[in-house]
């Protein structure tokens, strides 16, 4: 039997850039394989013609472009991508799925998928308030804010990176909508952890693309002297941070170069505490890979950072206000009465990407064209599962 042809929009991917949405679509395009004949629309980064790689097709909408510029999206990059999707009105597809960011591209994908008469699926890993759009973008955030709910309009389906998000997109719109949370690959972690004993080690970790929101400045405000830390990640904030380090005396370690999973594991482990200090956050992968590792994670309660909810239930996890003073003061508590390592938390198995894959596959198999499904492998059952360490909202899969 013929599988349907999965079309994926995104702007970056892995190998190449290396972020929370990057390693969800490589970790569920790969698992979709069996399922349908997946195909990856994207900036050329690898240079010419299509790239096939773990069993995905992957096709140059445009060629690459800076997506930040002084640490904020480009528009550039973002006009460019959108222009570039139309090239999707002559692909060969039977579903559209794509990621959210940066949104101009999604009327476009609205406009394609109407002409071709297919369903259009979006990922949305997090929603912000007018209040954040604001404080990005100046006075323009405002209508930056009223096109993002525009956006949320668009799609016949959207598929949540978590329950919270859900939530935040049921306040602003009627969409039928799919919670398939973002995983951890229990597997791999286990598998690098018995590698740690020449990693040297550190008191504190933090993991993340080194831009403004994510505020590894405040981290290092709060550490203070005799705290030795670790910072994992690349970005335009890198040379700033590291002078900072120097100007502030810190003993800090900034690695730029990592790109393995398994050497990523090990870092994070040999490590007595992860701290997240990210103003925003639409799930927070990184902590959840913390806790797998078995750390203690601190994070802030700012509002836009969703990772809280998922820290609120580690074991040892802190959600303190979010200001410099109670942050450091969470370091120091935790430095000094570390919890117990008693491994990965029960409810962590809820977010394996293999059942995230088989949400996913349900989901994109709710809105096939009748003719595909007739033609089509059977398509998985939304899994059985018992309920999220979040709370669920009420929108599932539509009938």
């Amino acid at each position: 039997m013929t599988r349907p042809v999965l079309a994926t929009v995104t702007d970056a991917i892995a190998p190449f850039h290396a972020g929370g949405k990057e390693q969800r679509t490589a970790e569920l395009t790969r698992r979709l394989t069996d399922r349908f004949d997946v195909h990856v629309h994207t900036m050329r980064w690898w240079g010419a013609g299509t790239w096939r790689h773990e069993g995905v097709t992957h096709h140059g909408v445009c060629r690459p472009h800076a997506m930040y510029v002084g640490g904020r999206r480009s528009i550039r990059q973002a006009v460019a991508f959108a222009l570039g999707c139309l090239r999707l009105l002559v692909a060969r597809f039977d579903v559209l799925e794509a990621d959210h960011m940066p949104y101009l591209h999604l009327p476009v994908l609205a406009l394609v998928a109407k002409v071709r008469r297919r369903p259009l699926v979006v990922t949305w890993h997090e929603v912000w308030s007018r209040d954040y759009w604001r404080d990005y973008l100046g006075p323009a955030g405002t209508l930056a804010w009223a096109f993002e709910r525009f956006t949320m309009r668009l799609p016949d389906l959207v598929v949540a990176a978590s329950a919270e998000t859900a939530l935040r997109i049921g306040e602003v719109v009627r969409v039928p909508v799919v919670v398939a949370p973002n995983g951890v690959d229990l597997a791999s972690v286990d598998a690098a952890l018995a590698g740690t004993d020449d990693v040297p080690t550190v008191d504190v970790v933090t993991v993340g693309r080194l831009l403004p929101h994510k505020r590894v400045d405040m981290l290092l405000d709060a550490l203070g002297g005799g705290v030795s830390a670790r910072v994992i990640g690349r970005g335009p904030q890198e040379g700033f941070l590291t002078a900072r380090a120097a100007e502030q005396g810190l003993d800090v370690t900034v690695h730029t170069d990592v790109d393995d999973p398994a050497e990523l594991y090990r870092l994070v482990a040999a490590a007595r505490v992860f701290v997240l200090p990210s103003a925003r956050e639409g799930f927070g992968i990184v902590a959840l890979e913390a806790v797998a590792c078995g750390l203690p994670v601190i994070t802030t309660a700012a509002p836009d950072n969703l990772a809280r909810h998922l820290v609120a239930d580690a074991p040892g996890g802190v959600v303190c206000a979010d200001d410099v003073t109670a942050l450091a003061h969470a370091i120091r508590t935790t430095l000094d009465d570390p919890p117990d390592r008693t491994g990965a938390p029960a409810w962590l198995a809820h977010h394996g990407w293999d059942g995230t894959a088989d949400r996913v596959a349900a989901a994109l198999g709710s809105v096939l064209p009748r003719a595909v499904v007739s033609a089509a492998p059977a398509v998985p059952a939304l899994p059985a599962v018992e309920p999220l360490p979040l709370a669920p909202p009420t929108v599932g899969i539509p009938s």
